[in-house]
């Protein structure tokens, strides 16, 4: 994994936010996990960045809840490496956490800056 000391004002991410990140890029198609963590660091412009320490545990918890399966195949250097794809449940689940999660944004929003909302 790459190391947080290229960026020192990188965030943490936090436990169910890191839930939703994944749903959310593996949207796009299955990807093993070091793939899902270059896609996050990327499309933040690599501002988050999961470490393998939390990346697992999450992936392992969400295919418990039946949000994403796994399976071994081929990387494209050729090495065998695990899968993860959204199930069904999860496609739905990635829906309801969006949702969610802009209503968190928009409550943020106003509590930062009271006087936006005022307007």
């Amino acid at each position: 994994m790459p190391s947080k000391k290229s960026n020192p004002d990188r965030a943490e991410i936090l436990q169910g936010t890191l839930d939703l990140l994944i749903l959310t890029t593996l949207k796009w198609g299955p990807q093993h996990g070091y793939a899902l963590s270059l896609a996050i660091r990327a499309n933040s412009g690599d501002y988050l960045l999961v470490e393998t320490g939390s990346l697992y545990p999450a992936l392992h918890r969400l295919e418990r809840q039946g949000w994403v399966a796994s399976e071994w195949k081929l990387t494209e250097a050729n090495q065998r490496a695990k899968f993860y794809r959204l199930t069904a449940t999860g496609k739905k689940r990635v829906i309801a956490e969006q949702s969610r999660w802009k209503q968190l944004v928009e409550a943020m929003a106003g509590v930062l800056n009271p006087q936006a909302r005022e307007s």
